[in-house]
């Protein structure tokens, strides 16, 4: 374990007064140098940088520094006028005119240093935090590494919020796919945990996956679905990539960065330089290794942190929103989404109000939902309309003359002329039938494919992953399955 003086870092980097706003009680972390997310002391300043931009400098605030050495920070400053999301035209041209501030006196600098002009008091100073942020010969070029970097608190904090909803389930995949629970935290540097998050290349969605990144790994993404959209099944495929990224990279620090970077970029980058993500964050010059890509891992581990600790980073409290707790319909043939929406009585538009994956066409009834596709219903649904909804070519018409009663889960009766038999029992044209003949269902096998887990066999099939344990007897925290494997999934 390293511990780390942050404040005498940030206070060496001329912070502007009062700019830094609860950092003295933030001054001493330890940092875990051998687990699965070690910070190496060459990244340490980056991981403290992204620390505060995740838990203490507001949207309000701009931080100056440094692009390569990220404990170089030249100020940070209070933005003029009303802060909101984007910046305003008056806040644009200030900040420009501050880089050029510092851009000027970094320039001035290295030309003195070039050609043996006396510095002044000014001058000593500047370089003297350059040479113990960056070391010696770092004043040279880095005008043109100065940076602008605005805070994120607030949103972080919303973040944090909307990830009450989904971490359990996240948790229980990356259990399920045998990967560190811990990755579920990595929607706060993807997305900020924004389902409908979209990227100027085309990643989208909490878990930001490119189309045929998603594809590759179980998404369906075409004008009917958009699978990236949807953050549970979008969940799956994060947790069965970073599984392939660390056994082709051997550890967590670089298959977390391929994340952003690819495997095959990492491959390379520990070809030159080794696993250690501080050599490769220091050296590495390969294309499209640029400022995002060296700082991914810093800024996941940063994350980590301050989510990991709520009440240190917001002591106003944080309001988590309630767990995922819907149910899970996994379609056995094509049908309209109305379709699946009559047949548990809950209106279209609620359904989609869920099921982020569906596209316009398949939210208004024109294409089919796919079969094998999930459908998310609201808690008990499954409980309350027990039957899967019937094949939509073999729907029930029922004449207008006669009348359908059926039970609802009060016990109390719905009649209409319309309705569709579901549970119980149904009175039509004044003779009690049953509404369903449940017969006894053979034993299910599954034959397991390439890339498959003991999560994806389960979803696919409409089980759990404890019921599909159980039916193959593994033990609780065994994920082990192989290609050809046949498991058993019903019965």
């Amino acid at each position: 374990m390293v511990i780390l003086l942050v404040a005498a870092v940030l206070a060496l980097a001329g912070c502007s007064s009062g700019s830094m706003r609860r950092g003295d009680g933030l001054a001493t972390i330890n940092y875990d140098t051998r687990g699965s997310f070690p910070v190496p002391k060459a990244i340490q300043p980056n991981v403290d940088f992204w620390r505060y931009v995740y838990g203490v400098w507001s949207r309000g605030q701009v931080a100056f520094h440094d692009n390569e050495h990220m404990g170089v920070i030249y100020e940070v400053a209070e933005l003029p006028g009303p802060i909101q999301e984007g910046y305003t035209n008056e806040q644009r041209a200030w900040v420009r005119s501050r880089r050029a501030f510092h851009q000027d006196r970094l320039r001035a600098l290295e030309h003195k240093m070039r050609v043996g002009t006396p510095l002044t008091a000014a001058d000593q100073q500047l370089l003297a935090k350059i040479e113990k942020g960056a070391g010696k010969g770092a004043v040279y070029g880095a005008s043109e590494r100065l940076r602008s970097q605005r805070g994120v608190r607030e949103r972080f904090k919303r973040g944090l919020e909307i990830s009450g909803r989904y971490d359990p389930e996240f948790r229980a995949i990356m259990r399920a796919n045998g990967v560190p629970e811990d990755l579920a935290y990595l929607p706060h540097v993807e997305s900020s945990f924004q389902a409908h998050a979209r990227s100027s290349v085309g990643a989208a969605g909490m878990w930001q996956f490119m189309p045929a990144t998603g594809r590759e790994y179980g998404m369906r993404v075409d004008r009917t679905l958009d699978e990236r959209l949807d953050p549970i099944i979008s969940a799956d495929g994060a947790a069965r990539y970073l599984l392939a990224a660390h056994r082709q990279l051997g550890n967590w620090p670089l298959a977390i960065t391929s994340y952003n970077h690819g495997r095959g970029g990492m491959a390379n980058a520990r070809a030159q330089h080794g696993d250690d993500i501080g050599e490769i964050v220091r050296h590495y010059k390969g294309r499209a290794f640029g400022f995002s890509s060296r700082n991914f891992y810093a800024s996941f581990v940063a994350a980590r942190e301050v989510a990991d600790h709520p009440e240190r980073y917001f002591p106003e409290g944080v309001q988590f929103e309630q767990p995922w707790s819907h149910d899970r319909l996994v379609l056995r043939t094509a049908m309209p989404a109305q379709h699946v929406a009559g047949h548990y009585g809950v209106p279209t538009a609620s359904l989609a109000r869920l099921n982020l994956h569906w596209r316009d066409q398949a939210v208004n009834g024109r294409v089919p939902l796919p079969a094998g596709s999930t459908v998310w219903l609201p808690a008990g649904s499954m409980h309350r309309v027990a039957a899967h909804p019937p094949a939509y070519r073999d729907r029930i018409s029922v004449p207008a003359t006669a009348a359908l009663v059926v039970r609802n889960e009060t016990g109390s009766t719905d009649t209409s002329a319309s309705a569709e038999p579901k549970t119980g029992t149904a009175t039509l044209a004044g003779k009690t039938k049953p509404a369903s003949v449940k017969a006894s269902a053979p034993v299910k096998y599954h034959v397991v494919k390439p890339d498959e887990t003991l999560y994806r066999v389960a979803v696919s099939n409409g089980i759990s992953v404890d019921k599909l344990r159980k039916l193959n007897q593994l033990g609780p925290n065994d994920n082990t399955i192989r290609v050809g494997q046949r498991l058993r999934v019903s019965g």
